[in-house]
């Protein structure tokens, strides 16, 4: 007890010592003799408060304390908030809980809140209950990282937790293993000293984990490119006006067989105007990106080249893309030089003769090796990418998938997107969804909502597939948070505005089960089977599908109100056809795919629609459906659905059988 009181009076003392100084000398004066004071003396004069995650009981960043005279507070990375208000220390104090995605329970009067006893050294726990999928872990750009944590005398894990590179806000990242180390590049910068930061691209280092680097979950020490003051400086600085953007990040090897780094650049004079795009490419001696191919606005197939990704396809390497706005996987280049630098080389999907289905062809090709008629292709393509949508799971809504990436996951065994929604409900550009796809141009199809924002942007997720844990199961991504785009600047949270947040996502969750295709295959003598991914490829099946009528879920993880449906191959005149049923044919066939009773009158999802099983009247073959009226010549309906599944969309579902990942980097 005399301790408690000799703390408090030390600290009341400090205050007034404080208060007294400030009225003789500048601001600046009482901030440096604040900092003279013993770290112990610091943290004895706040009270310490940790918001934690009911469900893993790690600290939760970017969390509003609130009090009743609206002053904000907002958690650390630790899920700290030093309080320290004269006045009302050494009091019970209400404190409204608010954050994007988490929910703190309400009282008898339906407050979101809790009261404290404010004591200066003393600390209090707040448990909040997670409502995204996704984990919230920490910032990873910006100042005051780990600003109350300091304060209050917390451990934290970076050499540079308040400030580093002297950035303020940073948006939109590209990373790619360089060297055998994470490099990191940024869009625009903001600084302390004025309003204006730099708008030239600004870079990092990292170390891998397991490799010098930390743990992903930790946080991510970031090693800048600075100018002589310290400050983040520009590293691909144009003599010319103009922001100076770069996207399609990637390592290839120059003919002298050196690992060259390369990205797409754009000379943008605002958001939607550019004045040149070209390629750049790492001068290791400057550290700065420098030009190797400088044209019109109009340089390659897709304005936005997004992340690339590694894809080999039948032994030869390639980078597909999965260009933005909105995101799809619909542009490729071969991994080589001379490839990379000449954009007649790029491949888009595409079908140059309507109706034909779509196949890789050659810019080239399309334009006839004549850049002028590059802004008409450009064109064409983005009026047949422009109804690229995804569904809810869910409720069956159409989602527009804005931007994000997509890279295979080991532990799914499928390509996975992350992306956030154009037009959502909670916000305009803030919120971020999963889907999985069979091969990493699609079918993409169904989604789920990870993660939620209030009138705030989340805009550009990146998953980081080198930060993958537990053989893929945990994945990372981060994206940038600002109030740009989805609500006013008067809200905008103090310093974690215009910022990195990083989040963590666990696979094995149940609430990620999708439903994935179902393809009907044709033999060559017309006989009908119908089969997932894993079994068309095992069965070296890809050239024989036929369509995808629909999609359901796998057995494996399959959740208890789902019914497993089972095929078996049946007689059918002097041939045989495949059958499936809700009726186990033997205790050594496993199920086919999981779907839903067909009689479920509750379910309001336009995307679930009953399967219905077809005869043919002289050959006996049975074929499914989910349209329930077809009239083709000598096929009769079974009057009783056999089960409920989920809509092949009707978009143009795309599919490149013949790309599969590559194990480590190119």
């Amino acid at each position: 007890m005399n301790k408690e009181i000799r703390t408090i009076h030390k600290s009341h003392l400090i205050a007034v010592l404080l208060i007294a100084v400030s009225n003789l000398f500048p601001p600046g004066l009482v901030m440096a003799a604040g900092q003279s004071s013993s770290s112990r003396d610091v943290s004895d004069k706040y009270f310490k408060i940790q918001v934690v995650d009911r469900q893993t009981g790690r600290g939760v960043p970017l969390v509003e304390l609130r009090t009743t005279n609206n002053t904000r507070y907002f958690s650390d990375s630790n899920g700290i908030v030093a309080y320290y208000e004269p006045g009302l220390m050494d009091r019970e104090v209400f404190f409204f809980v608010e954050s994007h995605g988490y929910e703190f329970p309400k009282d008898g009067f339906g407050m979101h809140g809790t009261k404290l006893k404010t004591t200066p050294g003393g600390s209090a726990v707040i448990k909040i209950d997670r409502l995204n999928i996704a984990e919230r872990l920490y910032r990873v750009t910006g100042q005051g990282i780990y600003r109350d944590s300091i304060l209050t005398g917390t451990p934290v894990p970076l050499k540079n937790p308040v400030l580093n590179g002297q950035v303020m806000g940073q948006d939109s990242v590209y990373t790619c293993i360089y060297h055998d180390r994470l490099f990191w590049l940024w869009g625009d910068t903001n600084r302390a000293s004025y309003p204006l930061g730099h708008f030239a691209t600004a870079g990092a280092f990292s170390d891998l984990p397991g490799k010098g680097g930390f743990d992903p979950a930790l946080g991510v020490d970031l090693e800048y490119f600075v100018d002589e003051t310290g400050f983040s400086r520009p590293i691909c600085r144009l003599k010319e006006k103009g922001l100076v953007w770069l996207d399609g990040l990637l390592t290839i090897e120059d003919k002298q067989g050196r690992q060259r780094m390369v990205a797409k650049h754009a000379r943008m004079k605002d958001l939607g105007k550019a004045y040149e795009r070209g390629l750049v490419v790492f001068n290791d001696t400057t550290g700065s990106f420098e030009p190797i191919v400088r044209s019109g606005p109009d340089f390659l197939p897709f304005h936005n080249s997004g992340h690339a990704l590694a894809v080999d396809v039948q032994g030869e390497q390639y980078y597909y893309f999965a260009t933005q706005f909105p995101l799809s996987v619909r542009m490729r280049v071969k991994a080589k030089w001379d490839h990379v630098l000449d954009p007649n080389c790029y491949e888009v999907l595409t079908s140059p003769k309507p109706p034909e289905p779509c196949r890789w062809v050659r810019a080239g090709e399309l334009i006839g090796n004549d850049v002028s008629q590059m802004p008409s292709l450009i064109e064409a393509l983005k009026q047949e990418k422009k109804d690229t949508y995804l569904y809810d799971v869910t409720s069956g809504k159409k989602v527009t998938p804005h931007g994000g990436s997509v890279y295979f996951n080991t532990y799914r065994n499928r390509w996975v997107m992350i992306t956030v929604q154009h037009f959502g409900e909670n916000s305009l550009l803030g919120e971020v969804w999963y889907a999985e796809a069979d091969t990493p141009v699609g079918p993409w199809a169904y989604a789920r909502k990870i993660v939620t924002h209030n009138k705030y942007s989340f805009y550009n997720p990146q998953h980081h597939p080198y930060f993958d844990q537990d053989g893929g199961r945990i994945v990372y991504f981060e994206g940038t948070y600002t109030h740009t785009f989805s609500g006013p600047a008067e809200t905008a949270t103090p310093r974690y505005d215009y910022n990195q947040i990083m989040y963590r996502l666990n696979l094995d969750d149940p609430r990620l089960t999708l439903p994935v295709v179902v393809y009907q295959v044709k033999d060559e003598r017309g006989e009908r089977d119908y089969l997932l991914c894993d079994d068309v490829e095992k069965a070296g099946k890809w050239s024989a599908v036929e369509s995808i009528p629909f999609f359901a879920v796998e057995p494996e993880g399959a959740s208890d109100d789902l019914v497993p449906i089972y095929s078996q191959t049946v007689p059918a005149g002097k041939n045989q056809t495949v059958r499936l049923s809700l009726k186990r044919p033997d205790t050594t066939i496993p199920p086919l795919f999981c779907a839903l009773l067909p009689d479920d009158p509750t379910n309001e999802n336009p995307q679930v629609v009953s399967l219905y099983e077809y005869r043919h009247l002289e050959t006996g073959q049975y074929r499914y459906s989910t349209n329930p009226t077809s009239r083709q010549k000598g096929w009769i309906r079974k009057g009783i659905p056999l089960c409920r599944v989920w809509k092949a969309p009707p978009e143009q579902l795309l599919l490149d059988s013949k790309a599969t990942p590559v194990t480590g980097s190119l």
